[in-house]
């Protein structure tokens, strides 16, 4: 029972290990190991230098684990180290802890320096608690997605609360699906006005989630839910389709459509972006997508091809929330961004901080020379604007001027593209409020 790529014990040796442990009634202690980016590694330097990479990985786990702990390979990417007796649960952190403190470091694959994580659960038996081993496999499984979601690089032991959480995490999506079903989900639009001018030139499509006794559902608390059980891309398609639907007669002006990890991952989405257009005859030049910088970097391979036929649709992309993440010139020269998005934080601290606001005029003047256009969001204030607006800003976007409003409020606002007196647009906000 060994697995034949790693050389280690397999799922079924592992199964049987546990089975020797309890018949003997003794304490036993398992752990999960998933390495992170194992996926960017296949598909960036392909198959054979992965499957070296396992082979390495697993020589690392047999030089941490000693003589007391057991390694397996389960499969894929998952590896579990397994032990029994007095303090075995002590013991086993220790060692995944120290395999953890390994992969801080870089690992020689042929003539590259291949970095790669893991996220690991652990789950824990007394011995005659009655624990069979698919069960305690189980619990350590769901310790590892809690690592994951906690920011990988980390053990977690299992608690009951973890299985809570999971079925309250099940429910949410079952009414999720049930919500798409009959069309509970709406797509409201904050308007972007020009810096200078004060005239609206873009609208960004946010979802909105009103369950059926009326109680709101933030996008913060769904949308995490809905990429990780996959939902997420049906859910937007249903917000670009909505969106390019709503917006065909708003005057030409651009729409802003948010687009997840998941998403660009997804080999098809370029496929069905293309369909949406067609099927709503929306002009591909008014679009702009809007992705993070953590859409590009968990897979940096598929989200370029996906990004090279979404411009060649002449679909804009915008990199939305700068400043919260590490993108270099390098990165932003890559991806081709045709307008960066300068996250509230930035904005607001820039106001009473000099540190803050030299990194915000010093990212408006690289998105300059890489001919970039640049909007301020999260605006709130006045001092906010003209902060935003000196600085050389093309669009605002925050409270100031517009909350997000369904699609029956927005026409009024966008039935003239004449520049408007600031104070003629405050009006109108809070006629629409």
């Amino acid at each position: 029972m060994t697995d034949s790529l790693s050389d280690l014990p397999n799922r079924r040796a592992l199964h049987a290990e546990i089975q020797s442990y309890s018949a003997k009634k003794e304490e036993i202690a398992v752990a999960l190991v998933d390495l992170d980016g194992f996926k960017m590694v296949n598909d960036l330097y392909g198959h054979a230098v992965g499957d070296k990479l396992i082979r390495e990985c697993a020589v690392i786990l047999e030089e941490v684990c000693g003589e007391e702990t057991k390694p397996f390979r389960l499969g894929g990417d998952e590896f579990a180290l397994c032990m029994s007796g007095p303090l075995c649960g002590t013991i086993l952190e220790g060692v995944c802890r120290n395999l953890l403190e390994r992969l801080v470091h870089p690992i020689p694959i042929d003539d590259r320096r291949i970095a790669v994580g893991a996220s690991v659960g652990l789950s824990r038996s007394s011995g005659t608690d009655g624990l069979v081993s698919s069960e305690l496999l189980r619990r350590a499984d769901v310790s590892m997605y809690v690592s994951k979601r906690g920011g990988k690089m980390r053990c977690t032991w299992y608690k009951p609360d973890f299985d809570r959480n999971l079925e309250a995490l099940r429910d949410l999506d079952s009414e999720m699906r049930t919500a798409l079903l009959n069309e509970e989900f709406k797509v409201h639009y904050q308007p972007l006005v020009d810096a200078q001018s004060g005239k609206v030139v873009a609208v960004e499509s946010l979802i909105r989630w009103n369950r059926p006794d009326g109680k709101p559902i933030g996008p913060n608390v769904f949308i995490p839910v809905a990429e990780e059980s996959g939902l997420i891309n049906a859910i937007g398609l249903f917000v670009l389709r909505q969106s390019c639907t709503d917006a065909m007669d708003w005057n030409g002006i651009k729409l802003s459509v948010n687009i997840s990890a998941a998403q660009l991952r997804n080999p098809e989405f370029p496929i069905q972006l293309g369909q949406i257009l067609e099927e709503t005859g929306f002009e591909p030049e008014r679009l702009e997508l809007e992705i993070t910088e953590t859409c590009l970097v968990l897979d940096p391979v598929v989200a370029e091809r996906s990004l090279d036929v979404i411009r060649g649709f002449g679909v804009n992309v915008v990199l939305d929330d700068f400043g919260t993440g590490y993108a270099s010139i390098g990165f932003l020269r890559q991806f081709r961004f045709q307008k960066l998005k300068l996250d509230r934080s930035l904005v607001v601290d820039s106001a009473d901080d000099e540190s803050s606001r030299a990194m915000m005029l010093s990212s408006i003047s690289m998105a300059q020379a890489l001919k970039m256009g640049v909007t301020a969001e999260g605006v709130e204030t006045e001092a906010q604007a003209d902060l935003v607006r000196a600085a050389g800003c093309d669009q605002i976007q925050g409270w100031l001027y517009f909350k997000a409003m369904p699609k029956e409020e927005i026409a009024q606002h966008l039935s003239a593209l004449e520049p408007l007196p600031i104070n003629e647009i405050h009006d109108l906000q809070r006629n629409a409020s």
